[in-house]
């Protein structure tokens, strides 16, 4: 698998992970891939995986069962969500309007090309 140079491995892991939950193509309370499963088939370093899964636990988007593995927590959908719909507000949008100032676009010109490319 080819990752991206300007964001962390586990990170971007992470981000495929939660793109999976967020289109139900893993279900919440379901079991996640093993450590060395995902390792072998992201091609990446079994600790790599070890950083994804732990960041996920932090975020409170999987949990641990001891000899098991590791689960998708109920709600985690409407977490991820919350948290990306956060980040677009905060860091998405200011650029977006900045760069439409910039080319003179309005409100109503983003409307229109959002209606149409619907």
């Amino acid at each position: 698998m080819e990752f991206n140079e300007s964001k962390a491995i586990y990170l971007q892991i992470v981000d495929i992970v939660f793109k999976q939950i967020l289109l139900k193509n893993i279900k919440e309370e379901s079991r996640l891939p093993s450590i060395r499963e995902l390792a072998v088939e992201m091609e990446v370093n079994p600790n790599t995986v070890v950083r994804s899964y732990t960041y996920m636990e932090q975020k409170n988007i999987i949990y641990k069962k001891r000899g098991v593995g590791y689960f998708v927590k109920e709600n985690a959908r409407k977490e991820i969500l919350k948290d990306k719909k956060e980040i677009f507000i905060k860091e998405t949008l200011p650029y977006i309007f900045e760069q439409m100032q910039e080319l003179d676009l309005s409100i109503e010109d983003l409307i229109q090309f959002y209606e149409t490319s619907k």
